[in-house]
């Protein structure tokens, strides 16, 4: 059975690939630029742009399975152009080839952060509505119109699914993604503080292995939160320390604070050349979220996920492995 991903030079795409060929799946991959992530592997590689509709068209055809995971994250608020043209118009981009192509099923990767969340503490699950107004961070709000542009597709007669992961983090971090910089930071003793707040983190390979069960095993236009467990960043921190002996932080911004320096922090970071770990949309989002369910995965898929001790464990060997983390602490020395 052919499979293709889009964005497989991505984190999630990275473990996806390695997951499909694992489970005997003959793979097609479609890269922007760069290809780091699937070098080695046993699959076929095809340059493309989900942004150009003419990039699609081979790529997808005689595919049984398209997952889509190209998509532009962001934590920044003045970057809604460049998500529109990814996020939605990409995702148009990519239903468009598949109805052409008679691809027979879709796997959209949306996000959790496409669901309106309350920060009082509502459980979330898949019946509650998209993020869809202007007090929604860009990309939450362009992820729900990715989401709405699958199921417009749906009503032309895709066969379409929709997965929405947590916060995602795991080994085969490339680039690295925001919470991979952190972990990163944190390990090799570069992060002067903490901030208040956590997230819902997922293992990357649960969430690989939880897409392949909904192409293989969901009713047509199902929709499927993958979350794993709820961790605090100090909690991360404390974790870290015991596996690397780099000492953490002993300062806990409190959320509110970290909220409103934000624009300060963000505004000096870009003036240094560096992207910001900290915004006011990443510490709105670390406030939310305590409570996310995946029960419907659960039930439905068999989905499960591993422990979080696994997947930090996991995580710095493997930047240590591919040269991320080369001293604890800034001291010199290796992680234990």
């Amino acid at each position: 059975m052919l499979t293709v991903v889009t964005g497989a030079a991505g984190h999630a795409g990275a473990n996806l690939v390695r997951a499909l060929i694992a489970r005997g799946y003959q793979t097609r991959v479609l890269v922007h630029e760069d290809a780091r992530a699937i070098q080695g592997l046993d699959t076929e590689i095809f340059r493309g742009d989900v942004c150009h509709p003419d990039s699609l068209s081979k790529v997808f055809e005689g595919a049984d399975i398209v997952f889509h995971l190209a998509a532009r994250i962001s934590i920044a608020n003045n970057e809604w152009k460049r998500l529109e043209a990814t996020n939605i118009i990409g995702a148009r981009n990519v239903i468009e080839a598949c109805i052409r192509q008679n691809v027979r099923r879709l796997v959209h990767f949306s996000s959790i952060h496409s669901i309106a969340q309350d920060p009082g503490g509502r459980p979330v699950d898949e019946s509650q509505c998209l993020a869809g107004t202007g007090r929604c961070p860009p990309y939450d709000r362009s992820k729900a119109a990715g989401e709405l542009e699958v199921r417009s597709g749906m009503e032309r007669g895709l066969d379409a699914v929709i997965i929405s992961p947590t916060a995602i983090i795991g080994p085969y971090d490339y680039k690295p993604s925001h919470f991979g910089e952190a972990l990163v930071k944190m390990a090799s003793g570069r992060l002067p503080a903490l901030v208040g707040g956590g997230f819902d983190w997922v293992d990357a390979r649960d969430v690989a292995l939880g897409a392949i069960l909904a192409g293989e095993m969901a009713p047509a236009g199902a929709k499927y939160i993958l979350s794993g467990r709820w961790v605090s960043i100090r909690d991360m921190a404390a974790l870290v320390e015991k596996i690397t002996g780099a000492p953490m932080p002993r300062f806990v911004c409190p959320l509110w604070l970290a909220g409103a320096a934000a624009p300060l922090v963000t505004t000096f970071d870009r003036m240094c050349g560096r992207r910001s770990l900290y915004t006011r949309d990443s510490a709105r989002a670390l406030g939310c979220g305590r409570n996310i369910s995946h029960e419907k995965a659960t039930l439905e898929l068999g989905y499960n996920t591993r422990p979080f001790e696994e997947t930090i464990a996991d995580t710095i060997s493997w930047f240590v492995e591919n040269g991320r983390i080369t001293s604890v602490g800034g001291k010199g020395h290796r992680p234990r």
